[in-house]
């Protein structure tokens, strides 16, 4: 697999890589969306990890986008994440040659509120060529790594804040649409208030 996706490597663009680059950019997103989209052969790509910051806030502050890696999975064949995943993914010639790879994960990677899919953010522009990224709403995402609970998720949530980018009042309502365990609702808004506290 991916022997044969650096043959038509140059088929889907290429960006420079930088060794002063240490964290994705927008452009970058994009063309893993791109590439993402040519493997799979669907135009529809889900973008649901730290990088799916990107779609709503193009020039994210720098520590949250610290992951060269987009966790993303086709929209109409998410059985084909494995695919994204063994051709531009960790260790690939892909992320060799650009520095930066996907993540190809399953339509269950991540908890979300009720109703995210409507919020998703979209783009599509000349660099994805015909190819759109759906990336979580920032407020969709900040749930989603408050419950993985992980220091790095709740670090990305800390720093969601510090830049006022989500607000307490709809965070506590996403959470109370997401299907949970009582205690670790419990356990996740206290967290919710704790970090807006003054």
């Amino acid at each position: 697999m991916r022997r044969g996706y650096v043959r038509h490597l140059h088929s889907l663009g290429s960006l420079p890589l930088t060794s002063a680059i240490k964290f994705m950019q927008r452009s970058e997103l994009e063309h893993i969306i791109r590439a993402s989209g040519e493997i799979a052969a669907d135009d529809q790509i889900i973008i649901i990890g730290s990088q799916a910051i990107l779609g709503q806030f193009p020039d994210a502050p720098v520590r949250l986008l610290s992951s060269m890696g987009a966790d993303v999975y086709p929209k109409n064949h998410p059985e084909k994440a494995n695919e994204v995943d063994g051709a531009i993914g960790e260790g690939s010639s892909f992320h060799e040659l650009h520095g930066y790879y996907a993540q190809g994960v399953g339509t269950k990677t991540a908890v979300l509120p009720a109703d995210w899919e409507s919020r998703l953010v979209a783009v599509k522009n000349e660099n994805t060529n015909g190819v759109t990224g759906y990336c979580l709403e920032v407020h969709d995402l900040a749930i989603s790594k408050m419950i993985a609970m992980r220091p790095k998720d709740l670090e990305f949530v800390q720093e969601l804040v510090r830049h006022d980018m989500i607000n307490k009042k709809t965070m506590l309502y996403r959470l109370k649409q997401t299907d949970l365990e009582d205690s670790v609702r419990r356990v996740a808004g206290a967290r919710i208030k704790s970090f807006f506290k003054s």
